[in-house]
């Protein structure tokens, strides 16, 4: 275990340290000391190393992460995992906003919360919130799945095209073209595969199915006036 003190040592060292880093270093094991609520911890990672970040985090937290397991060790602010490729990113406590916007593939869990926009524009990344998601999640969600053990806010799935929502507790308002769909046996198994990877406990047949009701995609003479 490889231990930076962001204090004492400064983001730009340890984000150039972990750059460094490759398919054949042998150091895949790094410590994040006195974090202190900075930004950009962690970005732009791309190796198959594990990151633990001792503390809560600022701004973009792994953002744009391929291949690397960052897990921070308290909260984080806002675009956690913003534009994620690939690997995973655990968040143990509450997420600010825009949580994985963007995210083209990987796995991003909250244990606690997240605010507004939790996966707003995902193309492809999963994101698996144990509590509750604020407004206008998941708009414009393109693909990839989003599974919500708490509650949801207004407007979930706002414009959404074909990623997939799932919601065990209430949905406060749907968005624009956001519609519940029926759960089929194969959401099921996708769904428990979520759960696991998030290590929850919850089941598969308490959630909802939200979606696309596919009225956007194509002007519609009926909406000119």
């Amino acid at each position: 275990m490889q231990t930076i003190d962001l204090e004492a040592e400064g983001l730009r060292h340890l984000n150039a340290t972990l750059h460094a880093q490759s398919q054949e270093t042998n150091q895949t094991a790094w410590e994040v000391i006195n974090p202190r609520g900075s930004h950009a911890i962690a970005c732009g990672l791309d190796a198959p190393i594990e990151v633990a970040v001792k503390g809560s985090t600022g701004y973009y937290c792994a953002g744009m992460n391929k291949q690397a397991t960052v897990r921070v060790h308290g909260s984080a602010g806002p675009g956690v995992a913003e534009n994620m490729m690939s690997g995973m990113v655990v968040i143990d406590g509450d997420a600010s906003q825009y949580a994985g916007a963007t995210g083209h593939g990987g796995t991003l869990v909250i244990k606690g919360n997240a605010s507004s926009r939790c996966g707003i524009s995902m193309k492809g990344i999963d994101i698996v919130v144990h509590g509750n998601v604020g407004h206008m999640s998941a708009f414009m969600a393109q693909s990839g799945n989003l599974v919500v053990c708490g509650d949801a806010g207004d407007a979930l799935g706002d414009s959404i095209y074909e990623a997939r929502l799932f919601v065990r507790g209430s949905v406060k308002s749907l968005g624009a073209d956001c519609i519940e769909k029926e759960m089929r046996p194969e959401h099921l198994e996708i769904l428990a595969d979520l759960l696991e990877k998030g290590d929850c406990d919850a089941k598969p047949e308490e959630f909802k199915r939200y979606g696309s009701a596919r009225k956007l995609y194509n002007f519609n003479i009926d909406n000119a006036y």
